[in-house]
């Protein structure tokens, strides 16, 4: 675990701490699993076979500060809107794609097709942030209610570590038999970091007094382009202009601590 991670975690831990001690929320924690959909300069925008592709899994982490429930005396807390529909999240999450190029510029019978069919990467991240989740209805009344479902939307923002490995099966990259002009110079293996905005929707089913199940669909963006290894000049291949994002979809389990 890098440095930088090991600060975020302890910076994250003390605020939760440091909100617990002070106004004594209760705490839940919970983990999933599920599967990553990586968009990036592997591939064609908007085409179905490199969505399908350029796939994935990912799995993390998570722990909620649940404002609607006191934890040193069990009871509710003094009911107010906020206290009954938001909840903050922490999350410490990876995932993990190996990338290649799909489309039409691949399937053409050409060398510099042979070229993009022998490109190879994978994109390596590990995520630590935080995010606000409300939930439309009361959080209150799902907590009492076995078999009750809780839809919910979240906004929050990450800070994200990538590793990146771009190569070509046909030899050494930034060379004219394995590299397209467009690639030269324009791929990493080095890593890096960045921040990240995350958005979800999704919902909870209670499943006992003290547990959930949830699932959720989130979109996250990132500030760099180099999170997948490859970053063309933009000025020049505008069809590459934007940043890397993915789609998750997965499922977990939260149990309620307090």
């Amino acid at each position: 675990m890098t440095k930088k991670i090991k600060y975020l975690l302890i910076l994250l831990l003390g605020t939760n701490l440091s909100m617990n001690a002070q106004f004594g929320f209760s705490h839940e924690v919970g983990a999933f699993v599920g599967g990553v959909a990586m968009q990036s300069d592997f591939g064609v925008r908007y085409d179905f076979e490199t969505n399908a592709g350029n796939t994935g899994i990912g799995i993390g982490l998570v722990h909620y500060l649940n404002f609607a429930y006191r934890a040193e005396c069990n009871c509710y807390t003094p009911e107010t809107y906020f206290n009954d529909h938001f909840k903050v999240r922490s999350e410490l999450s990876y995932n993990s794609t190996n990338l290649q190029h799909f489309g039409e510029w691949v399937d053409r019978s050409s060398y510099t097709a042979a070229q993009l069919r022998a490109m190879k990467g994978v994109a390596k991240v590990t995520d630590i942030g935080m995010q606000l989740e409300f939930f439309p209805l009361s959080i209150r009344e799902f907590t009492a209610t076995d078999g009750a479902w809780a839809p919910f939307i979240a906004l929050g923002a990450h800070y994200s570590f990538f590793q990146n490995g771009t190569y070509s099966e046909l030899g050494p990259m930034d060379s004219p038999i394995s590299t397209p002009i467009k690639y030269y110079g324009a791929w990493s293996k080095e890593g890096g970091s960045t921040w990240s905005v995350v958005s979800s929707v999704g919902t909870r089913y209670k499943l006992t007094e003290l547990s959930d199940l949830f699932a959720e669909v989130r979109w996250q963006y990132y500030f760099s382009d180099w999170v997948d290894g490859l970053n063309p000049d933009p000025n020049v291949y505008t069809e590459n202009k934007a940043n890397d994002w993915n789609l998750w979809f997965h499922v977990g389990y939260i149990y309620y601590l307090n």
